[in-house]
């Protein structure tokens, strides 16, 4: 394989992996106890916030039926286990202006466990 095939190759590996989140899934289950009210796992199923089914690879701000706020969708992040750890460690930091009132969480363990967590329960 020439120079520009094994960019190319590494690039796809890129842009196609979302990585896998280094947290342990079973305590991310319980952190997630402080975003069900808001957020549910099952497909099409808002409630206050959009549902996370099919999170990962997603852009922010573009599940149908959902009322995003203008910084949401202006931002365009897509949802990798890394974006996701940024955004849950300051959700207002992350996206200056959207509309979620969650502080944050400001344990590493907790971003990693859920992140974990949320890779195996959105799909």
């Amino acid at each position: 394989m020439n120079r520009f095939s094994t960019l190319i190759a590494a690039a796809a590996v890129l842009v196609t992996s979302h990585g896998v989140a280094a947290g342990d899934a079973a305590q991310g289950k319980k952190v997630f106890n402080k975003c069900k009210a808001c957020h549910s796992l099952a497909a099409g199923k808002k409630k206050i916030g959009p549902s996370l089914h099919g999170l990962f690879g997603r852009t922010s701000g573009t599940v149908a039926g959902f009322k995003y706020s203008k910084a949401m969708k202006k931002a365009a992040v897509v949802w990798t286990p890394e974006t996701l750890v940024q955004y849950l460690a300051n959700p207002k930091k992350f996206v200056p202006g959207n509309r979620m009132p969650f502080p944050g969480l400001k344990k590493k363990a907790d971003q990693d466990n859920i992140a974990a967590y949320l890779q195996q329960a959105t799909k």
